[in-house]
């Protein structure tokens, strides 16, 4: 089975790559990369610097320069300068039936 059909949601692949930024929830690091193709669930970027020893198990893609558009990510998967991340979903509310709390 090929990844596009292991998907569960359409590409965007760009001509050109957009400009991004990943940087770690603290703040303590942050890499600049290019976003080379995006869906709902995820995106694939290319990495301009080394992220040996970032802790890549949620961070953030600044898709603005002023940071005001981000989405929270995890580490999918690794090939050379390419990674792959997943979207982190915000955990949903349940609904309470009427009349309780």
């Amino acid at each position: 089975m090929s990844t596009s059909e292991k998907r569960k949601s359409d590409r965007v692949a760009f001509t050109r790559g957009v400009d991004t930024w990943m940087m770690a929830i603290d703040g303590t690091w942050r890499r600049s990369c290019v976003m080379d193709d995006v869906s709902q669930t995820g995106a694939r970027l290319t990495v301009d610097s080394s992220i040996a020893g970032l802790n890549l198990k949620e961070f953030f893609l600044l898709l603005s320069s002023t940071g005001l558009a981000y989405r929270r990510c995890s580490l999918a998967w690794v090939n050379g300068e390419e990674i792959g991340v997943t979207f982190v979903q915000p955990p949903t509310k349940k609904k309470t039936r009427s009349g309780r709390p």
